[in-house]
């Protein structure tokens, strides 16, 4: 799962992902987890981290505009048009501020190839913006764009918070082989990818150089066995796994060892009324 790490609990970016859908601050103790996990290939070595958001850490990193940018793209989150064709492809995620805070009305201005690695240079075919909505999250259906001759499989974006610089970078995927021997390449920009149905959805979330104070944590309690309910703080609970609380059923989601905080009614993306 994309969401977990290696030892089954859950990721710091599945931590925002649930706070910010619960309307809560991210625990500080999962802070330090990386951003995004990725799927590798044999022989693949593991990519650098995606820089976290945290005080001191530094950005997205930028990355060369290319040739074919257009301004006044339009407003929308899909760019599939009628007689489009190719892999569908959804992606995903949140911008996030220098610390961890999510960053609402960010401009991303995406724009890509075709299936054949063609970009569109007289109208705006693979070509939109759209703003992040009040909780950093943004969302882009298109295709999985085709090989330009000489690079690598790549999206292109340009990020900016209201009133802050532009971030101009590229997205990629992960076992490309041209990943290998393209010079702009940058494994801290690859997405966390997986196959869904006929199509693909992958996610990324962008960190700003956007100064932030740090945001509300959480108050912790000491109850550990709500009343009338199985669900307990300090839980190792694994997807499948069900609970009550407070007299609903709930299932798991995703593996995660519960806490003050995230009561199965908070975090929507870890539980699910049964």
């Amino acid at each position: 799962m994309d969401n977990e790490t290696s030892t089954g609990h859950v990721t710091r970016k599945a931590v925002l992902r649930a706070a910010l859908a619960a309307g809560i601050a991210a625990p500080t103790v999962l802070m330090g987890v990386p951003a995004l996990a990725r799927t590798l290939t044999t022989g693949e070595a593991p990519p650098q981290l995606t820089p976290e958001c945290d005080d001191g850490d530094d950005p997205t990193p930028p990355q060369t505009e290319g040739p074919y940018f257009k301004p006044n793209s339009p407003l929308r989150t899909s760019l599939l048009e009628s007689g489009a064709v190719g892999v569908r492809l959804t992606v995903s995620g949140y911008v996030f501020g220098l610390a961890c805070r999510p960053v609402a009305g960010a401009l991303l201005d995406f724009w890509q190839a075709d299936t054949n690695g063609a970009y569109d240079n007289t109208g705006f075919r693979f070509r939109g913006h759209q703003f992040t909505d009040a909780q950093g999250a943004f969302r882009l259906t298109t295709i999985v764009p085709g090989l330009y001759p000489g690079r690598t499989r790549h999206l292109h974006v340009k990020v900016q918070a209201p009133g802050r610089p532009v971030l101009t970078s590229q997205l990629y995927f992960p076992g490309e082989p041209r990943n290998n021997t393209d010079s702009i390449f940058d494994a801290r920009l690859l997405m966390s990818v997986r196959d869904a149905g006929a199509g693909k959805e992958a996610a990324f979330d962008f960190v700003l150089n956007v100064p932030q104070n740090p945001g509300p944590t959480p108050t912790a309690t000491a109850t550990t066995q709500p009343p009338g309910g199985s669900w307990a703080a300090g839980t190792a609970y694994r997807a499948g796994d069900r609970v009550t609380y407070g007299g609903p059923a709930y299932v798991c989601l995703q593996a995660h060892t519960s806490q003050a905080g995230w009561e199965p009614p908070n975090v929507p993306a870890l539980w699910r009324l049964s």
